[in-house]
């Protein structure tokens, strides 16, 4: 027994020492213990995700599912960035684009309607208007805008100026098909948030 105590009279010294050592050494560490920082920030962030970074823009996220022909996600990453910035006129010519390729002309008019009113000059809107107005029928105002957005561009875009041919050639009826046969057109991705209309007989 005597040796006993002699025994746990050396090493509850050292025992101590090294206990804290070890709490010094987690409270060096900001804090962090065997299960990691328990500070509010890391606890309630998802596994795999840093705090620290920023989420990527809602409107560069639907511009790379426009891309890859998913509209329906596209359209969702639209309307989450609107959540985030507000309806500016980048979001409601987004916002129409994704509409005008699900085939809802009339929310795809509407709101690149509404992206015009607040920018006249929004090269995007003014040609995507455009575009829905000729799926439209309505050749004579889609001939208007393209050359509102053809003078906006300064003529800089080789699908505007095609999108202005073509509705041109509509309101002059110029000879683009059979006198029996109307056009069909097909919208073709230009750039992230601008349509080609190219004639398919």
């Amino acid at each position: 027994m005597v040796g006993a105590d002699i025994f746990r009279r050396l090493v509850r010294p050292f025992f101590v020492a090294s206990l804290l050592l070890s709490v010094a050494a987690c409270n060096s560490t900001g804090g962090a213990g065997l299960f990691g920082k328990t500070d509010d920030v890391t606890r309630n962030t998802p596994f795999g995700a840093d705090p620290r970074e920023d989420g990527v823009d809602g409107l560069i996220v639907g511009h790379r599912l426009m891309a890859a022909s998913e509209y329906e996600l596209a359209l969702k990453a639209y309307l989450r960035a609107a959540g985030e910035r507000g309806f500016t006129v980048d979001v409601l010519s987004a916002l129409g684009s994704a509409n005008l390729h699900l085939g809802r002309l009339n929310q795809a008019e509407d709101l690149l309607r509404k992206a015009v009113k607040e920018d006249r000059n929004f090269v995007p809107a003014l040609n995507n208007l455009g575009v829905v107005l000729m799926e439209r029928g309505q050749y004579g105002e889609a001939r208007v805008l393209f050359q509102q957005a053809f003078a906006a561009d300064s003529g800089q875009t080789d699908s505007i100026r095609e999108n202005l041919k073509l509705a041109i050639a509509k309101t002059e009826d110029d000879v683009y098909a059979e006198p029996e046969e109307t056009p069909r057109f097909t919208l073709v991705r230009r750039g992230h948030s601008t349509y080609e209309l190219l004639s398919r007989l």
